[in-house]
């Protein structure tokens, strides 16, 4: 595509996306290079996006179906959009910590896009993002050996309830099974797919080997610098990136100032696998 330019935010992931107006439906040559940056970078910046929820969620349906985020599914006024806004009175703000998005689903999201509208004012209010593909790379050859054919619990109630103190729907909230390196259905890159959000214990394991095997892993991740980019939101600026290969991380260093998105996530078309 002549006029879509590639700048890296790291050598390794992210990049911002210029000359491409989300507002227009992606044709197939339009569709086809940013579905590769995609791959390529893992988190994609977009900005002076002038969007709609219309527009928003058909720019998600480019690439998938819709997701419904577990604590809204009985909202019925745009129920795939996730509206996160947090202000002097939030007693939160979601996704403040490492995790991936919704990995309690049996088919967690293949991909979310974050709209942001509203800044604070002081600055701050960044989104962190890690490479899970580095985060397996940098394990030794025996810490991959020992962890592969391993299988983890990823629980929606410690999220859901243990930090945002919602009310569990009737059967409670979702909880998989998915193993612990993955490879990723269209890179074939292998990626270390437990998070410190959904995350509750390895199977087969006791539990006090299961937790000094994920606190390592956590550690790793939120200690190793080089895994991650950083993304500096302006108002309307949208970021799509890959749930199966990246974690993220909100930063709430602005209060009492606010910080308002909407975000559709894209259901992936097969379940994490090893």
């Amino acid at each position: 595509m002549s006029n879509m330019e590639i700048v890296p935010i790291t050598p390794h992931l992210g990049a911002e996306i210029l000359g491409v107006d989300l507002a227009k439906p992606l044709d197939n040559e339009e569709f086809s290079a940013v579905h590769q940056a995609f791959l390529d970078w893992s988190v994609l910046v977009f900005r002076d996006q002038h969007l709609d929820r219309e527009q928003h969620k058909a720019f998600g349906r480019r690439f998938g179906t819709l997701h419904v985020h577990p604590m809204y599914k009985d909202k019925t006024e745009h129920p795939e959009i996730l509206k996160v806004k947090t202000t002097a009175d939030s007693a939160y703000t979601a996704g403040d910590g490492w995790h991936t998005d919704v990995t309690c689903d049996e088919y967690p999201p293949m991909g979310s896009a974050l709209y942001i509208t509203e800044t604070p004012e002081c600055g701050g209010g960044d989104t962190l993002f890690a490479d899970m593909y580095l985060a397996y790379e940098l394990l030794s050859d025996k810490m991959k050996k020992m962890l592969e054919g391993l299988v983890a619990v990823h629980d929606g109630a410690i999220p859901y309830v243990g930090s945002y103190k919602s009310t569990p729907p009737e059967g409670g909230y979702p909880r998989s099974e998915h193993p612990v390196i993955t490879t990723h259905p269209e890179t074939g890159r292998k990626v270390l797919y437990v998070n410190a959000g959904f995350t509750s214990h390895i199977k087969g394991l006791k539990p006090f080997e299961s937790r000094t095997i994920l606190d390592m892993l956590y550690r790793h991740i939120a200690s190793t610098p080089k895994l991650v980019a950083r993304v500096q939101w302006q108002p309307n600026t949208l970021t799509f990136w890959d749930n199966r290969c990246t974690q993220h991380h909100a930063v709430w260093d602005y209060y009492p100032h606010s910080r308002y998105g909407e975000r559709v996530s894209i259901i992936a078309d097969s379940r994490p696998a090893a």
